[in-house]
């Protein structure tokens, strides 16, 4: 009767370390399709931040002004306009008055309003005559990958 020895696996079935492996971690990547753009969210998104570009531009005229009327230069132009007009004598164009803080101000604060309802309407307006192309064409596709 034979004796039962230790149980081998079969050479095929021992692991062995690969050689080639990898070192660098894997990219996983998904294709996708913005098929639609909605129209309500591009306006939100669209007034909100044409805001922001308002408000900066408001900050951005006010801080410009102060900086050149540090400079001196409204009453340098105003001077040289002042000569070449030849109205020294007080009755002639008065170039601070013109720029006074204020002033700029409320132009700025009126440009500002147009740009957000003119950036509003185009990029809603834009939203919709994408979804019509995206209908014919099939959208545009993006490749996101992830890095593990």
């Amino acid at each position: 009767v034979g004796s039962a020895g230790p149980v081998t696996a079969p050479p095929a079935a021992v692991r062995r370390p690969r050689t080639g492996a990898r070192t660098t971690p894997r990219t996983r990547k998904a294709r996708l399709r913005v098929a639609k753009a909605d129209p309500w969210s591009v306006m939100k998104v669209s007034f909100l931040l044409s805001i922001a570009l308002g408000v900066c531009t408001v900050i951005a005229a006010a801080v410009l002004w102060m900086v050149m009327d540090a400079m001196g230069v409204f009453s340098t132009v105003g001077g040289t306009i002042s000569e070449a007009t030849g109205s020294n004598e007080g009755n002639g164009f008065d170039l601070q008055s013109f720029l006074s803080l204020p002033r700029v101000l409320i132009f700025t604060g009126v440009i500002a309003v147009i740009d957000v309802v003119l950036a509003t309407a185009l990029a809603t307006l834009g939203s919709f005559i994408y979804n019509l192309s995206a209908g014919f064409v099939g959208g545009v596709e993006l490749t996101l990958a992830e890095d593990e």
